[in-house]
C-alpha cells in the first residue's frame, strides 16, 4: 500500500476521479442548457475552434473577458541532449499556443469542484 500526505491525498483524489470532459460532451451539456440543436451547437464550437487557431497563427491573441486570453509564447533557442546518441542538439527559436486564465477564472476554479452525491 502507497501512502499518500494528506496535500497529496486531495489532489489525488480529484485528477483521479474525474473524467475529462470531451469536445462532444460539450457539446451534448452547451444543447441541453441552451436548447439548441446539437448540430448547430457542433457547428459553433468547431468555428470557435477555427477562429482561436486562424487567429494565433496569424499572430493575434484573443482576449474573452471573466474567461482569459488565448496567446502565443516565443521559445528562445536552446541547446538540448540527445541521450542516447550522445549529441548535443540546437532547437531553434519557436512560438507556442498557450492559455492564460483570467482572475475570475482561476477564483473559481481555486474554491473547488462542486461535490456531487
Amino acid at each position: 500500500m502507497v501512502y499518500i500526505c494528506r496535500p497529496l491525498r486531495k489532489f489525488f483524489d480529484l485528477t483521479l476521479k474525474t473524467k475529462p470532459m470531451t469536445k462532444a460532451d460539450l457539446i451534448r451539456q452547451i444543447a441541453d442548457e441552451t436548447g439548441v440543436e446539437r448540430v448547430d451547437v457542433a457547428q459553433s464550437v468547431e468555428a470557435l475552434i477555427a477562429v482561436v487557431k486562424k487567429s494565433l497563427k496569424g499572430g493575434q491573441s484573443i482576449y474573452l473577458r471573466g474567461f482569459g486570453s488565448f496567446i502565443i509564447k516565443k521559445r528562445a533557442k536552446k541547446l538540448a541532449r540527445n541521450i542516447s546518441r550522445g549529441t548535443t542538439v540546437e532547437i531553434p527559436e519557436h512560438f507556442v499556443p498557450s492559455f492564460k486564465p483570467s482572475k475570475q477564472f482561476i477564483e473559481l476554479v481555486r474554491k473547488g469542484p462542486k461535490k456531487t452525491r
